[in-house]
């Protein structure tokens, strides 16, 4: 029996994808209210602005803002209890492997069927880790890579968020009025940034997250 009632973030930049997305696993989970996001910070706003409880989010990697694996290693981190599914365009064994080593519940290609990604997310739901057929995990080695994802994983959401805004260059006074805080407030979250990344300042910063990033591909 599927589960029901289900409360499902689909965390996605392409609007197309998206609706395929919630059509297809729509005829699969009844009974199922639908969350979109099409960016790190909409995905953030929908966890924060919201006392619903989320059953599993369905991440693109490669969203604005996510910065690779950035965001699924933020969600790990601070919402433990929710499951977290990948869903790229990138299938070689090293993203699948690094998704999995960061916290995700499991790995679905954009390739996949419709009838596969159903598969997959019932059984996420029902506590399995999912991977593709054939796919054999590779041990991640302790490189820069992750060594800046545990770094990472030490920043709060504040700090996280505006870490982001770092990357899109905003300024400390519009970071400041877009989160409705004082100057100050941002310098000091500036601080424990660098601290906690063992960087000197914005551009160092930007330089360590960019580290998890990945090659863009095409859906």
């Amino acid at each position: 029996m599927k589960p029901e009632n289900l409360n499902i973030i689909i965390a996605d930049d392409h609007p197309l994808f998206r609706n395929a997305l919630r059509q297809a696993l729509a005829t699969a989970f009844t009974n199922t209210q639908w969350f979109e996001a099409d960016s790190a910070d909409a995905l953030q706003n929908l966890l924060d602005n919201s006392d619903i409880e989320y059953d599993v989010v369905l991440l693109d990697l490669q969203m604005p803002g996510s910065h690779g694996y950035s965001t699924l290693i933020h969600l790990r981190t601070h919402y433990q209890e929710l499951p977290v599914v990948v869903i790229s365009a990138h299938e070689d064994n090293t993203t699948i492997s690094r998704a999995i080593h960061y916290g995700s519940s499991g790995f679905i290609p954009k390739s996949s069927s419709m009838e596969t990604l159903a598969t997959a997310l019932e059984a996420v739901l029902f506590g399995d880790v999912w991977l593709p057929e054939g796919v054999e995990l590779q041990e991640i080695s302790d490189d820069g890579t992750d060594q800046m994802a545990s770094k990472l994983s030490d920043l709060t959401p504040q700090q996280y968020k505006v870490l982001q805004m770092f990357a899109e260059g905003l300024l400390n006074k519009q970071i400041a009025y877009d989160l409705g805080v004082s100057e100050a407030t941002i310098k000091a979250h500036a601080t424990a940034i660098f601290r906690k990344l063992g960087v000197r300042n914005r551009t160092q910063a930007v330089i360590a997250l960019q580290q998890l990033e990945m090659e863009k591909v095409d859906l």
